[in-house]
């Protein structure tokens, strides 16, 4: 009985001030309807970043799987590109692919997360040759001319024994084909920098590369 004198004296009471009030309801009405479609502009707006960065994860996770094969029958071009894009992922900047006639002994040029500049050789050579001395030697003067705090050599390959051991010396980072592909399958760049060039095995280990890929040295 109370409820039902009480919404009566409300219609009343808008009855009799409609005309004061009137403005205020439309007011009210028309904020709540844009605030309405504000929150669908937004929700909808995050359903697409959300998707977008879903694909970008799994574009990156693809990007991430290529196998040997795949590297195998790049070019050499190709093989920079990918090196490039392996070091945006892992959160370098200012990555430019510079090789090419007159490159100055660098392929790949940019900063690691930490800042410091970095140059890169790439070698995508087939796994039955191998680095030599000479070819680590050239990078070391590459990171001299462009004034770099880190020289890093890639190669799809291994590196001979005095290479190996001119990279540790002069704090090259020797990048071989079985670290390649841990960096290829989600392996930061900066883990790599801590086992420079181990992991070639021993006189066993490199009979047995040798007979897999029939190489020569």
């Amino acid at each position: 009985m109370a409820s039902a004198i009480g919404a009566g004296v409300l219609v009343l009471l808008l009855a009799a001030y409609w005309s004061l009030i009137w403005p205020y309801l439309l007011g009210a009405a028309g904020i709540s309807g844009v605030g309405a479609l504000g929150w669908r502009l937004w929700r909808t707006d995050r359903l697409l970043r959300s998707g977008d960065r879903k694909w970008r994860a799994e574009e990156l996770v693809r990007a991430g799987h290529r196998t040997f094969a795949d590297v195998d029958k790049m070019t050499g071009t190709e093989f920079e590109e990918l090196v490039a894009g392996l070091c945006r992922r892992d959160g370098c900047f200012e990555v430019q692919r510079v090789g090419g006639a007159g490159d100055n002994g660098a392929d790949v040029l940019g900063r690691l997360p930490d800042g410091r500049k970095m140059v890169i050789q790439c070698k995508r050579y087939a796994p039955t040759a191998s680095i030599a001395s000479r070819e680590v030697r050239d990078l070391l003067g590459a990171k001299q001319h462009f004034k770099a705090d880190i020289a890093i050599f890639v190669a799809t390959t291994r590196f001979t024994r005095p290479a190996e051991t001119f990279a540790q010396e002069n704090g090259i980072i020797a990048i071989h084909r079985d670290h390649f592909g841990v960096w290829n399958n989600g392996a930061t760049l900066e883990s790599l920098t801590h086992v420079n060039g181990a992991g070639q095995g021993d006189t066993r280990h490199r009979a047995q590369w040798k007979k897999t890929y029939q190489a020569d040295n």
